[in-house]
């Protein structure tokens, strides 16, 4: 027998169910379902020094298990002394189990590490059903050793759903466990 993620098995036993109640859809298919997460982080003193880059690939593969590439600037712009296809950033795109294990991790063991933590922000959705969350340390993560980093740097995690509304996406992901502040 495959090994199933705790949440993956939560969506389709609880989530699914309770979305379906909620919402009044008539086929499971209607069901809004995470589709892939994608964190990045923007390296912007990689222009002066080329090692910022490896680091922060390094710190993404640790956090989320599979290898983070490095983006590449897309133009020339003289004032910031960047050339293009330059590296200038690092991202992961996770998708199915790796995903469900790292939303697992980010709702269990991260996000309650962060100082005076009141819960996340309700304002990041984007119209569309996706939602962005800014993290403002690394650290906050138990796979980064903290005397091994050079700098604290903070990194965007992207939520993408097939739900058609922000509000069908909250419902989703407040059901999945991520902690939203009430108004």
């Amino acid at each position: 027998m495959a090994y199933v993620t705790r949440l993956k098995t939560e969506y389709n036993e609880r989530v699914i169910d309770a979305l379906k109640e909620e919402f009044g859809y008539k086929n499971v298919m209607q069901v809004p379902k995470l589709e892939k997460i994608v964190v990045s982080r923007g390296v912007g003193a990689a222009v002066a020094d080329k090692k910022l880059i490896d680091h922060a690939v390094e710190e993404l593969t640790n956090i989320t298990g599979q290898k983070a590439i490095a983006t590449m600037s897309k133009k020339d712009v003289a004032s910031f002394k960047l050339r293009k296809g330059m590296p200038i950033g690092c991202k992961v795109t996770l998708r199915g189990d790796r995903m469900f294990e790292f939303l697992d991790r980010l709702v269990t063991s991260a996000l309650p590490r962060v100082r005076d933590f009141q819960g996340i922000k309700a304002t990041g959705f984007d119209g569309r059903g996706n939602y962005n969350l800014g993290i403002t340390e690394q650290i906050i993560f138990p796979e980064i050793n903290i005397d091994k980093i050079n700098r604290i740097n903070g990194m965007d995690i992207t939520f993408v759903t097939s739900a058609e509304t922000d509000k069908e996406a909250k419902s989703l992901l407040t059901q999945l466990g991520l902690p939203f502040k009430k108004n």
